[in-house]
């Protein structure tokens, strides 16, 4: 067989075989990310095994100011122990109604709260409750699915609240806000706990210990602890590694 004939015969021997591997399996794409048919609730793009939840949108609003929510999640005792100082600079990621944000920003009087979403609805909402609070230290801001678009090295906390594993592209997103962080920075990791079957939550809306630790640690954040203090979420803790002493 001349050159030219191989040649062709193993091209098309290549594109049988990796045929076979999309109907398969998951096939590596760009940062690590994966590929498959997308499960229910589930957007068919992996991340360290896990597959991408589909986002929450702003319709749903409603759902996350239900009455019953103080109870299920004990918000206040969640942002309490984030040990906020009253000047500290924080960002609530996936924002949302502002249900987490306003609770901080009653905490930080001296310090400033960046509000985060990527659905310009969200911060209407956000907006019309800074008015009715008369609130100044609230910062609406409009991310991008791979980029949260806070200052660089500005903030000292981050709040992740069942938003996470909804990110498109949770390793640019997650490269972002550790560029944001100042040495020493933390980021609060709050999800369903996902060792748990008996928690009544869609299992891609929970994480597992895990999980999580993997892919903080990917982009260069320290665990420091997990508490598990709240009714049916993890609250995770990790942190932006500071600087050595020569730099």
């Amino acid at each position: 067989m001349h050159a030219a004939g191989r040649f062709i015969v193993f091209a098309l021997c290549a594109l049988l075989v990796t045929g076979i591997g999309l109907a398969r399996a998951p096939q590596l794409a760009e940062a690590g990310y994966t590929y498959a048919t997308p499960t229910r609730d589930g957007t068919g793009k992996y991340y360290f095994g896990r597959e991408i939840a589909q986002v929450m949108g702003h319709r749903a609003a409603g759902w996350l100011e239900r009455r019953s929510r103080a109870r299920e999640e004990a918000p206040d005792r969640a942002v309490q122990a984030m040990q906020l100082t009253t000047d500290a600079v924080v960002a609530d990621i996936g924002a949302g109604s502002g249900y987490f944000t306003f609770r901080m920003a009653a905490l930080v009087p001296a310090g400033r709260v960046y509000a985060v979403d990527i659905q310009p609805e969200m911060l209407d909402i956000i907006r019309e409750q800074m008015q009715r609070r008369s609130l100044e230290n609230v910062i609406p801001l409009q991310g991008e699915p791979d980029d949260p678009k806070l200052p660089v090295g500005t903030v000292d906390a981050v709040l992740l609240v069942d938003a996470y594993h909804e990110f498109a592209y949770p390793f640019e997103m997650m490269n972002g806000i550790v560029r944001s962080l100042r040495p020493g920075g933390r980021v609060f990791l709050l999800e369903y706990r996902g060792e748990d079957p008996r928690l009544d939550i869609k299992p891609l809306h929970k994480m597992t210990q895990q999980q999580a630790i993997s892919e903080m640690q990917a982009v260069g954040l320290d665990w420091v602890e997990t508490r598990d203090f709240l009714p049916t979420q993890h609250f995770m803790v990790f942190e932006k590694p500071a600087l050595a002493s020569h730099q």
